[in-house]
């Protein structure tokens, strides 16, 4: 009995095991035989993005332009408190604030140099009263000894010729130190006069850096310059402005009051696709707040530059799609999915991408007939692939690799030199765009570089020379 169940028991496995087998070679069998007609009729080709909603036109709430000064020389100005986004508000309405103890400490300070410089022309106007009434004083007095010189040398006409000669010497050295003294009390005007000058300049210098931080510092509390709904600035990381956040004398915009009647996706393409996309082709746009709705557009503005957004590795570049129309209850940062159609034939013959095989960069399908038919290929989307050469309407193809791929015949090898050639003309046309995207980011690098040392060498030096400040004066 026991002798019955196990022999009954390997029966059993080795028939499912047979089985399995079986359904595994009919299976087999059954995906070697998928197949797949060319077709011919309407594609299209598109880019497909995510972007965001943004009004084409708005006005812009800024932080004050004069943080900019190089006489205050601010770096950055936390943001001490914001309204909530998504507020409407009238013009004039407080919107943020703007951290004031950082500036506060700074006129402190500035108000001592300012009393200090104030000290200073008082000082120097005192000391150079005195010495030039102390030199003219010298003047009047070497003025009498010339003329006492001159008596004596009149009264000796008649004493010997060595007392004459002596007398002579005498009004000679008189008339030398009154000339030098002149001279000396000339230059000493001169060296007084640039000393005021000096302290007058460093005192109307502070008094405008004390005027400055004042006019600056009223301004840190951030009114909004018309109506409409508070939309915060993006900064570089993507994050929204928020209490806490940095202001940057380069970057001052606070928040933007938006225009909803015009819209635009603000997208950004990698530059493996950037070259299908132009100004004025067609987009297809959806919202992702509404997907029931359907909206179009059209491309009008492509970055010649590209760039590399933070956290990612990927080349892109932007690219802005203005909404068709307008529509209520569309609002800025909403997420839009875009089909930019880059491309779109009537009747185009193609077949579907996972049915093209490469082979040393050679593009061949397998035809049902048994042939390995090379073909030439035109433009394709994200599924399918123009067929330019080698194929007709209704001919059947394989989806997939057959077994038996080394028994079919080779067809279409007259093709082969055309297509290598357009993959040396395609490979050349990619290179130059390259090539040119890098002297455009080199010439835009060049001109920052020249706005800098421009702006170094017109930033007045606080160590220069006393003849410089006077010249700058003048």
């Amino acid at each position: 009995m026991r002798r019955t169940l196990i022999f009954s028991g390997i029966v059993m496995l080795l028939a499912v095991v047979a089985l399995w087998y079986y359904s595994k070679d009919q299976k087999k069998e059954k995906i070697m035989q998928l197949y797949t007609e060319v077709k011919r009729g309407k594609f299209e080709i598109l880019v497909t993005v995510t972007g965001e909603l943004q009004a084409e036109h708005s006005v812009r709430i800024m932080a004050p332009t004069e943080l900019r000064s190089r006489n205050l020389r601010f770096s950055q100005i936390k943001i001490q408190d914001l309204i909530p986004e998504g507020t409407v508000v009238d013009s004039g309405d407080y919107v943020a604030l703007l951290d004031r103890s950082d500036a506060s400490n700074r006129l402190k300070d500035m108000l001592d140099e300012l009393e200090q410089d104030q000290s200073n022309l008082m000082k120097t106007r005192l000391d150079t009263t005195m010495q030039l009434r102390g030199l003219r004083d010298q003047l009047i007095n070497l003025q009498y000894a010339v003329e006492e010189a001159q008596i004596i040398l009149e009264q000796s006409k008649f004493e010997p010729p060595a007392t004459i000669r002596q007398a002579k010497i005498n009004l000679d050295k008189a008339e030398r130190a009154l000339d030098q003294a002149r001279k000396n009390y000339f230059l000493k005007v001169k060296q007084a006069e640039a000393d005021m000058k000096e302290a007058e300049f460093n005192l109307k210098k502070q008094q405008r850096r004390v005027q400055e931080m004042e006019n600056v510092i009223s301004k840190f509390e951030i009114h909004a310059p018309g109506s409409g709904m508070i939309i915060y600035e993006k900064e570089w990381g993507g994050e929204k402005r928020k209490v806490g956040s940095m202001i940057s004398p380069w970057d001052l915009t606070v928040a933007t009051l938006p225009d909803m009647s015009s819209m635009i996706s603000k997208t950004y393409v990698n530059e493996i696709d950037i070259s299908k996309v132009e100004k004025g082709q067609m987009v297809r746009i959806g919202v992702d707040a509404f997907p029931e709705k359907k909206y179009t557009g059209v491309v009008y503005e492509v970055a010649n530059i590209g760039e590399q957004l933070p956290n990612t590795d990927a080349k892109v570049f932007e690219v802005s799609i203005k909404v068709d129309g307008s529509d209520p209850i569309l609002r800025p940062a909403m997420t839009t999915s875009n089909q930019i159609i880059t491309a779109s034939f009537d009747s185009a013959l193609f077949i579907p991408l996972e049915s093209v095989f490469v082979e040393d960069s050679i593009p061949y399908v397998y035809k049902k007939s048994g042939l390995k038919q090379v073909v030439l290929l035109g433009p394709e989307n994200e599924n399918e692939v123009i067929v330019e050469k080698g194929l007709k309407e209704g001919e059947k193809i394989l989806l997939n690799l057959p077994d038996n791929s080394e028994k079919y015949s080779l067809a279409g090898e007259e093709l082969i030199p055309v297509i290598k050639e357009r993959t040396r003309q395609k490979k050349l046309k990619e290179e130059k765009r390259k090539r040119d995207e890098e002297m455009k980011r080199t010439a835009r690098k060049n001109a920052r570089n020249i706005q800098v040392q421009r702006g170094s060498q017109d930033t007045p030096s606080s160590g220069g020379s006393r003849s410089d400040v006077i010249k700058k004066e003048k």
